[in-house]
């Protein structure tokens, strides 16, 4: 009543399996589209200080007795331009005086003459960047303000950043 199965085995053939692999391969890396290296970060900044002197007698940054009232503190400002991702300008200086920067290697020493120079103590530093400028660039400006000291050895406490708007781009 049984049959007998017969002893043949079953031959899979191996070269059709790896064209077929080798085939899903090539096509996920033809058509893999990586995400570009930098993006749009969305940071919600606060504001920076006001820079204009306002009558009062507390020291800047500080509070009086009204809570709504603060002391603008002494700015530095540096306005970074970009339109491809690299930097097209900089201008360094107080808001009103502002004075351009040939390169961004020059940013630094820059900086050591208004840090070490000026009778102005700056309390902090506000980086107008154009919304193009690539993250990279940024990093560098940061990193030629956060190695500056005052001429009393500390370091800079404050560092804002706002969005340069399209008015000021030349």
């Amino acid at each position: 009543m049984f049959r007998r199965r017969s002893q043949e085995e079953v031959e899979l053939n191996l070269a059709s399996m790896l064209d077929m692999a080798f085939q899903l391969l090539f096509f996920f890396i033809l058509t893999f589209k990586p995400p570009p290296a930098e993006g749009q970060i969305g940071l919600r900044m606060p504001p920076a200080q006001p820079c204009c002197p306002t009558k009062g007698t507390n020291p800047p940054g500080e509070t009086s007795g009204d809570p709504t009232t603060v002391q603008p503190l002494t700015t530095l400002a540096i306005q970074v331009v970009s339109r491809d991702g690299g930097i097209d300008a900089i201008q360094v200086g107080v808001p009103g005086r502002m004075a351009p920067v040939p390169a961004i290697n020059q940013l630094n020493d820059e900086l050591i003459r208004y840090f070490k120079g000026s009778a102005d103590a700056f309390e902090q530093v506000v980086i107008s960047a154009s919304p193009e400028l690539a993250w990279s660039e940024l990093m560098r400006v940061v990193e030629s303000c956060a190695n500056q000291r005052f001429s009393d050895g500390t370091k800079l406490g404050k560092l804002s950043f706002v969005a340069l708007p399209s008015s000021q781009m030349p």
